[in-house]
């Protein structure tokens, strides 16, 4: 039985690895250590298909290190012990040769899992590097993850796409011995998501649904062979960042009936509770925000509420805070002014606090002028008195903008009540 294309074809050089620029580039951050096999512990964080895998293989190689690998979603305490004891034996304590211990998929791991990996990264038995889909300050326990270092893989880009294709039809021993040309691959990227192994995957499913060996890929030709392949919900990756995105949409959209059916999309496919309850805690605050400020609470309340009970309970609970949140008002106002501050300080720089506005602990800190002229607002009627409080540099600048809804019109009015034309509302 052959491999899949996107196995045959898997990298085996950092020379021939595809993307990741910034990683393992001329002046990647990851570079230079693997040249000189100096790596540290790690964590890869990233979608599916982005290399992972193959940059931890890639690694151990160029490294010249023993290469352990255990997959979270069938290993235990006992497997991870395992290895540890054969990565002491078959590697120097305390040497730039120690073995890597690559665990696909750490987020899975539990904390008592998480925790058996503690010793042996900290005294240098194994250099560990996982692979996660999942954001690691939620998933990896702090202990772990404060020995680690964490490296974010991207979506593959157009260019990359197309390299993948290209290497391919040169490079895999069955599909050179074919005619193949790409006529269109629109649909092939689209598809892909930005997912090399799926890209390969939809590639070689084309190729082979085709009884000739001259074959001409068109997007009508994809559309019509994958158009049957796409309708599972894979909570691993294939439609899992597309699905969160519809849902999450919804609840912008103001749709209630839209993000219930997305979110039966992913309780049907046994999507993570706590992913589903994450991704409504940063919308209630990026899309509705000040318009109505108990939706935080709401789905703060969720969180803790479905990482308690969990499925199949939590499905109600979650409903519950979705139309909740798709049926607020909307408010983008707290997301561009944080947006909006964070440009301004990397266009200015670290500029000085004013001296009215630092803290005045010491006798010589009063005395060179910190803290003067600092006006308390509580001695002030309506406890408000005008200053200023950004540097002079910046004056003036307005970061944030009330949206139009009564919550932030009542802000708004607050904001003219103080300030006059300061806000220029």
């Amino acid at each position: 039985m052959n491999e899949p294309l996107a196995e045959r074809v898997r990298p085996k050089t950092l020379e021939d690895y595809i993307s990741q620029r910034h990683l393992v580039g001329e002046n990647g951050s990851l570079t230079h250590q693997i040249k000189k096999g100096m790596i540290p512990s790690l964590i890869l964080w990233g979608p599916p298909g982005t290399g992972k895998t193959t940059l931890a293989t890639i690694i151990a190689k160029e490294s010249g290190r023993p290469f352990y690998s255990l997959s979270a979603i069938n290993s235990g305490v006992k497997d991870i012990r395992d290895v540890i004891d054969k990565a002491k034996q078959s590697g120097g304590l305390f040497t730039a040769k120690n073995p890597i211990l690559f665990i696909d998929e750490i987020h899975r791991f539990s904390k008592s899992q998480q925790d058996s990996l503690l010793a042996a990264v900290e005294k240098g038995w194994v250099t560990l590097i996982g692979a996660t889909t999942e954001n690691p300050s939620f998933e990896v326990i702090p202990a772990l993850l404060s020995r680690c270092q964490v490296y974010i893989l991207n979506d593959f880009g157009k260019e990359d796409l197309e390299a993948l294709l290209d290497r391919a039809m040169k490079q895999d021993s069955i599909l050179k011995s074919k005619k193949i040309s790409l006529k269109e691959t629109e649909a092939l990227l689209r598809l892909s998501g930005g997912d090399g192994r799926k890209l390969l995957n939809i590639f070689e499913l084309v190729i082979n649904s085709e009884n000739t060996d001259t074959i001409v890929i068109t997007d009508a030709l994809v559309m019509q062979k994958i158009q049957k392949n796409t309708v599972r919900y894979d909570k691993t990756g294939e439609q899992h960042y597309d699905i969160i995105s519809a849902f999450i949409k919804s609840i912008r959209g103001s749709d209630p009936n839209g993000a219930v059916y997305w979110l039966a999309r992913m309780i049907e496919g046994g999507e993570d509770v706590k992913f589903i309850a994450r991704r409504m805690l940063i919308s209630a605050s990026e899309d509705i925000g000040l318009a109505n400020p108990t939706a935080l609470v709401m789905a703060n309340t969720t969180f803790q509420a479905v990482t308690t009970i969990g499925y199949p309970e939590a499905r109600i609970i979650l409903s519950q805070c979705a139309i909740y949140l798709a049926t607020s008002p909307k408010s983008n106002g707290s997301y561009m002014a944080i947006n909006n501050a964070l440009s301004k300080v990397k266009e200015t720089g670290d500029l000085s606090v004013p001296f009215a506005l630092r803290n005045a602990p010491t006798k010589l800190m009063k005395d060179i002028g910190y803290g003067a002229d600092y006006k308390y607002a509580h001695n002030y009627q309506n406890n408000f008195v005008e200053a200023e409080f950004l540097p002079d540099e910046i004056s003036g600048t307005s970061f944030y903008t009330p949206n139009k809804n009564p919550r932030e019109d009542a802000i708004k009015e607050f904001l003219k009540n103080r300030w006059k034309d300061k806000y220029n509302l």
